[in-house]
């Protein structure tokens, strides 16, 4: 009896890692449990590791773990008050807020043989990811006119306006990452594959489609981790990463962004689940650049066919919040004054008669096939199909989804983003015309919308926060009105752990989509 129940569980064991195996490429033999804390994370690839380049939520949580910036917010916090040192020991800032000077930490090391953190590497840091044509935040950098060396350990910025922003600019998010100099010079292009930064951690390997592994930075310099290495594997089918979860295989899961999936998982398994800020803000965005979505009256008759408020329940109130503006909830400048578009079916086939639509019309839609997606896409379909629009949607893997949209092969945009909470961060990249995909310094406004670009510039170089709020109400108000985008939910990040994992801090908010593995996070032996 005993003998035929192991024979059972073994069975079952070899069935489990097949089935994982098969689709999700996780493999205990590959990393005996114990030996590493296994991550399974949504996606089906990383991009890229080049921290100035990193913009997805499958590559922003190694970009947390392998580089610093001159500040940081504290473990388990998404909230500019909690901005401390990083690799700045301390920082002086000129009455008028325009001269910032920072004191660099000495003897910080690089990964590998790569040397030691000196002003040279954060000058250069910051300059390149001031640089378009090396970084998709430049824009982040606009109030900065200039970066220089002061000595070995002293670094000086000179702001062309004050801005109150700026230390969330250089923090460990971002632009504000700081990478080794001579790693980048030397090894060229293939620094996004061979990150090397001052983290807790350092890379190690990258197989694709599976996994990127990393080591413990023995030298770092907050000390050394109590966790050896990590293993970060990308597993984009959710059951995948549960069942890899159930069978011991891993030990941090990103989870299903659903409150009943939250609920039902708090109740009956022994993983603790958080949900926690920023959230992505859901919007989609309607590229006018194509017709006939450069009509005014077919973009109103998308926003009036679409549902929000069935959308947030769908999804679930403890993790979405309804956006009332194009800027995300609780963002510094958001302004809901133009309202939220109302739920309007019969007023938006009306719209599409009047815009010589009448039997409706069809558009061809790039959709990701993950679950933060996929379902919510689903729903809007149907919601504007009953309006006469009826939706194409090519159904593709994540890494394909970013690529096509950024090569304006979608009518319509679902995406979700967190950004630094200030509206000029998410209006320059979502709004300003600088950031339309397809120009030389295209960020991610895949509506291609312009209308605001005086108030969104206005806005950055006032030094009158009154007014500041003021353009931002106006660029806000005219990128409503133009119809550029329909603003939907706040999605916030749902993440699973073992009870054998602690972070080491308690985790309210990430910046980096993730819970952050630190120097303090340990692993208990099962």
């Amino acid at each position: 009896m005993k003998f035929g129940y192991m024979n059972r569980v073994s069975i079952m064991a070899f069935c489990i890692a097949v089935i994982v195996n098969a689709t999700g490429d996780v493999s205990a033999a590959e990393v005996p449990p114990g030996t590493a804390l296994q991550i399974g994370a949504g996606g089906s690839d990383v991009t890229t590791l080049d921290p100035h380049r990193a913009t997805t939520s499958t590559d922003k949580p190694l970009i947390g773990l392998m580089f610093n910036g001159l500040v940081r917010f504290r473990p388990g916090s998404a909230d500019p008050k909690d901005l401390e040192p990083d690799l700045a020991e301390r920082w002086e800032t000129s009455t008028d807020g325009r001269v910032l000077t920072f004191f660099i930490r000495k003897g910080v090391k690089f990964h590998g043989n790569w040397g030691t953190l000196t002003a040279d590497d954060v000058v250069y840091s910051l300059t390149r990811a001031a640089d378009p044509s090396r970084s998709s935040f430049a824009a982040d950098f606009a109030p900065v006119e200039s970066i220089a060396k002061v000595d070995e350990y002293t670094v000086r910025i000179v702001l062309k306006y004050p801005d109150p922003n700026v230390l969330g600019r250089l923090s460990n998010y971002h632009g504000g990452n700081i990478v080794c100099k001579r790693a980048v010079e030397e090894l060229g292009d293939k620094f996004a594959s061979n990150p090397v930064g001052t983290g807790p951690f350092a890379f190690s390997e990258h197989e694709t489609q599976r996994h990127v592994k990393l080591v413990a930075n023995e030298g770092y310099f907050r000390g050394r981790p109590q966790i050896s290495n990590i293993v970060y594997r990308t597993i984009p089918s959710d059951s995948a990463r549960e069942l890899a979860f159930s069978s011991g295989e891993l030990d941090v899961i990103q989870g299903r962004r659903e409150q009943r999936w939250v609920d039902t998982t708090r109740q009956r398994s022994n993983m603790v689940v958080d949900v926690f800020r920023p959230g992505e803000f859901r919007t989609l965005h309607i590229n006018s650049s194509i017709p006939p979505l450069d009509d005014l009256r077919v973009r109103q008759a998308i926003a009036a066919a679409i549902n929000v408020d069935d959308l947030v329940q769908f999804v679930g109130k403890a993790v979405s919040l309804k956006g009332c503006s194009v800027v995300p909830p609780s963002y510094i400048g958001e302004d809901c004054s133009s309202g939220a578009y109302a739920y309007d079916p019969v007023k938006a086939k009306a719209l599409l008669a009047e815009a010589g639509h009448p039997n409706g019309l069809t558009l061809k839609v790039v959709v990701s096939n993950i679950s933060a997606i996929l379902p919510t896409m689903e729903i809007i379909q149907r919601q504007l199909a009953r309006a006469g629009i009826k939706l194409e949607m090519s159904v593709v893997d994540h890494a394909t989804y970013q690529s096509q949209i950024r090569g304006n092969a979608s009518a319509l945009v679902f995406y979700g983003a967190a950004r630094f909470p200030v509206a000029d961060t998410y209006l320059t990249e979502f709004y300003h015309s600088r950031s339309s995909i397809g120009t030389t310094t295209a960020v991610a406004n895949f509506s291609h919308c312009d209308v605001a670009d005086a108030e969104i510039q206005a806005a950055r170089v006032e030094g009158s926060v009154e007014r500041q709020q003021e353009l931002w109400k106006e660029a806000q108000r005219k990128i409503h009105d133009t119809v550029c985008s329909v603003p939907l939910f706040e999605l916030q990040q749902v993440w699973g752990h073992s009870k054998r994992v602690n972070y080491g801090y308690e985790l309210k908010g990430a910046m980096n989509l993730a819970p952050p593995i630190t120097e303090a996070t340990t692993l208990t032996p099962r």
